[in-house]
């Protein structure tokens, strides 16, 4: 299911905000218990919170199906940290998630990046794997007093923004 990349537009921010806690619902639910589900469930951003977030210098993208409703977005912070990176899912498995990642790369690459990071869940952090990120670390914490765990995940980009060459010249 190929999508449209494209910045995000105040009109997404109540839509975004549901399509968070759609993905941490049923995706998460796939790979964390329920009491787990509800204790990340209670971090979701509100609409509000999302669109202020969108204006301190991150680069958000959003996938939007042909009726230009988001399926997917993400958050590109200004050091290269991955922030949000949420699928619908409905679109879970389907390329939307490469396509947006794809995109967001580019990004990195034109902004001259040298190195993505994100802290991501199980599930997130078996796609990211696939990207070319490597595991820096498992991290043990708590949310609302419920014990959960999630991966710092980062990908090294060469200065010039490509992807660093393997092996001697």
């Amino acid at each position: 299911m190929p999508a449209t990349i494209r910045p995000y537009a105040p009109r997404d921010a109540q839509l975004l905000a549901a399509l968070y806690l759609r993905s941490v619902r049923e995706l998460g639910a796939r790979d964390y218990s329920a009491a787990q589900v509800a204790a990340w469930a209670s971090l979701c951003p509100s609409s509000e919170r999302l669109h202020a977030l969108s204006g301190d210098g991150r680069t958000r993208l959003v996938a939007v199906d042909g009726a230009d409703l988001p399926v997917a977005f993400a958050d590109l912070e200004q050091d290269g940290h991955i922030h949000f990176f949420y699928a619908a899912p409905e679109v879970a498995g389907t390329g939307v998630a490469q396509q947006l990642y794809a995109e967001l790369e580019q990004v990195a690459r034109a902004q001259h990046l040298t190195r993505l990071h994100a802290e991501a869940s199980e599930r997130a952090h078996r796609f990211f794997l696939r990207q070319g990120f490597e595991i820096a670390a498992k991290r043990e914490f708590s949310v609302a007093g419920v014990p959960i765990h999630n991966y710092a995940v980062e990908k090294r980009l060469d200065e010039a923004g490509a992807a660093p060459a393997g092996g001697p010249p």
